[in-house]
């Protein structure tokens, strides 16, 4: 008999009937790879749910997880949603005033936390707040409770607990409460947003239908972005839906070489990796000489040609299969060899990375959503063959989207949120009376079919001159450059567009070694006359595909990486434009300050000339990260 997933535990019981296999989870330890069969998946996550009820938990309660990824994650996640209990997963990255609100407000009563460095981090933290009953870590750590004892009670418990669990199981609705996600924000306190079991479920079965095409229970993929957001949360339910094996990796240092050990068909990525993966693709060519450097960029050069579906001429297919011989072929086996499909979520993918990727044979499908709707909206879908570069894909089956009157992207349907966790008042900011969610997002739908993401509504800005300014598209073009990590466009009520630019250190580093540039440390690195040189040139080339209001006419480089740690990304590496507004606003109102004799970095304080500069790959290099 099929099983009807209509809650997320389901999916253990369908698995169970349809496809069960011995390496449903995977890990890696000290000792290598273990894996858990379907079977002892589920096994397992029946006793946790056991355990939690022997704690004395009940349904409705919340129980929060702070971990990197791990199989043992799946153990707490089923069993809390078939005990009926809140899943608050959240970030291991976020601060401790963070920490403290989130497990306040929404009214944790047991923490699950990784390791020791995230229980001597939370202790303290929990003590302070109260509320937490009990601490628990996924590995061993001294003075700290392990989960396992959750699992042991489970194991020991009576018959009577045992019929009280089935009869929780039972009473769980679809509409229930299955997860509150805390949304880290560029701005504010973060806002728990409730998903129900509905929901989620709505979401991962409408996904796992794209790539109904041969993959299935016979493939594995790999794991490691961050379970507690819900774009990869979502997902693993895909791939355990569709029979899949899944191997954690919770240390991102990791991922190249598990996916050589693991040969996946498919993973989820976010676009900062895959552009590592083509910058290693050029630092490899880079390392080659005479005939066979030049055949490797011919064939990275061929693959501006690359659309879905597209059929070549004649020579261009001769030369495509020639190509895939001598290089893309390279390329496959350094990613293991069997990928078919990546999905690229979180940010805007840029074309080229599709295209390198997509005619070696690798469909990187780029989607879009959010927390609060579970959260794809749309994402090119292979099943059917609509695919396009540059956009992310048509609407997902049973979401409704329309075009507001000012371009924002709005959206209805079974995935959309229940609301935000003790905020009525917010919720009712971005669902209207009709029932249709305001994502905040700007787009258009290409050919009536293809969604097309371009900048979110509140970091849009009007220049003093009257044109507005959709700051993401010229950052994304401005991080096409090698020499550029992350830029941040500003201009609201001035003038003209300028931009504060954290450049990537490791290139600059290699570029100062070939040209004998020699400095103390990044702050004076930034400032040599030299780097100036080289970033203006770099942002002129940008300026040449940009409108005239849009082009950036002074910049300032900063000699700090940006990153979630020092607080200038958030966990989903989106820019915290406030945060980044005062740490920088001396460095702002001197770039909009009149110079007297120019200033470094923003050509004398005259606008940059348009210079018809192309990038030139062969003298591009990077180490493969």
């Amino acid at each position: 008999m099929t099983v009807n997933v209509t809650r997320t535990f389901d999916i253990l019981d369908y698995c169970l009937a349809e496809f069960p296999r011995h390496d449903a989870l995977g890990g890696k330890n000290d000792s290598g790879w273990y894996t858990y069969s379907t079977a002892e998946y589920a096994e397992n996550s029946t006793c946790f749910a056991l355990g939690m009820m022997a704690l004395g938990l009940k349904k409705g309660d919340k129980v929060a997880t702070v971990t990197s990824n791990r199989p043992e994650w799946n153990f707490a996640d089923m069993g809390l949603a078939m005990a009926g209990m809140v899943h608050v997963p959240i970030y291991p990255t976020i601060g401790e005033d963070e920490y403290a609100y989130i497990l306040e407000h929404a009214e944790v009563q047991c923490l699950l936390v990784g390791d020791k460095k995230l229980c001597d981090k939370l202790k303290p933290i929990v003590e302070k707040i109260g509320g937490v009953k009990a601490i628990f870590s996924f590995e061993e750590v001294d003075g700290c409770r392990n989960f396992r004892e959750i699992i042991q009670a489970g194991r020991e418990a009576d018959a009577k607990l045992a019929a009280g669990l089935e009869q929780v199981k039972r009473a769980v609705q679809p509409d229930d409460i299955a997860t509150l996600i805390y949304t880290s924000g560029t701005t504010g306190v973060p806002k728990g947003v409730m998903l129900s079991h509905a929901n989620l479920v709505a979401n991962f079965t409408a996904h796992a239908r794209l790539h109904n095409l041969g993959m299935g229970k016979d493939h594995r993929v790999i794991s490691f972005l961050p379970l507690c957001h819900v774009y990869e949360r979502s997902v693993n339910y895909h791939f355990q839906y569709k029979g899949m094996g899944i191997y954690y990796v919770g240390n991102l240092g990791q991922i190249v070489n598990a996916i050589k050990e693991i040969k996946p068909q498919m993973f989820n990525s976010v676009p900062r990796l895959l552009e590592r993966v083509y910058d290693g693709f050029v630092s490899k060519g880079n390392d080659l000489t005479g005939l066979k450097k030049a055949i490797y960029f011919w064939a990275l050069r061929l693959t501006r040609h690359f659309e879905y579906n597209k059929r070549y001429n004649p020579l261009v297919t001769m030369q495509v299969k020639l190509a895939d011989k001598l290089v893309y072929s390279k390329w496959r086996e350094a990613l293991g060899n069997n990928i078919t499909y990546i999905v690229s979520g979180g940010a805007a993918l840029q074309p080229r990375i599709a295209r390198v990727l997509g005619m070696a044979g690798m469909y990187t499908l780029e989607g879009y959503g959010l927390t609060e709707t579970s959260p794809v909206i749309a994402v090119n879908n292979p099943s059917t063959g609509e695919m396009k570069v540059g956009t992310v894909g048509p609407i997902l089956e049973g979401v409704e989207v329309k075009i507001a009157d000012d371009g924002e992207i709005l959206c209805k349907g079974p995935t959309v949120m229940k609301g935000y966790y003790k905020a009525p008042d917010l919720t009712a900011e971005v669902i209207d009376e009709e029932g249709w969610f305001h994502t905040g997002d700007i787009g258009h739908l290409d050919e009536g079919k293809f969604l097309k993401i371009t900048d979110r509504k509140k970091e849009m800005f009007k220049m003093s001159g009257g044109k507005y300014i959709a700051p993401q598209v010229i950052e994304n073009k401005l991080k096409e450059s090698f020499f550029i990590e992350q830029a941040m466009v500003i201009g609201e009520n001035e003038k003209f567009a300028s931009a504060l630019i954290s450049p990537n250190f490791d290139y600059l580093h290699d570029w100062c070694s070939q040209h004998k540039i020699h400095f103390r440390d990044n702050r004076e690195l930034v400032q040599l006359k030299e780097v100036q040189a080289q970033y203006r040139k770099e942002v002129a080339v940008i300026n040449k595909v940009l409108g005239e209001h849009e082009e950036i006419k002074r910049f300032r480089l900063v000699c700090e990486e940006w990153s979630p740690q020092n607080g200038a990304l958030s966990p989903t590496l989106k820019l915290k434009r406030n945060y980044l507004g005062k740490k920088y606003k001396h460095l702002i109102e001197h770039i909009y300050a009149t110079p007297k004799n120019g200033a470094a970095g923003d050509g004398g304080g005259i606008k940059l000339p348009r210079m018809n500069l192309r990038f030139d790959l062969n003298k591009l290099t990077e180490r493969f990260k």
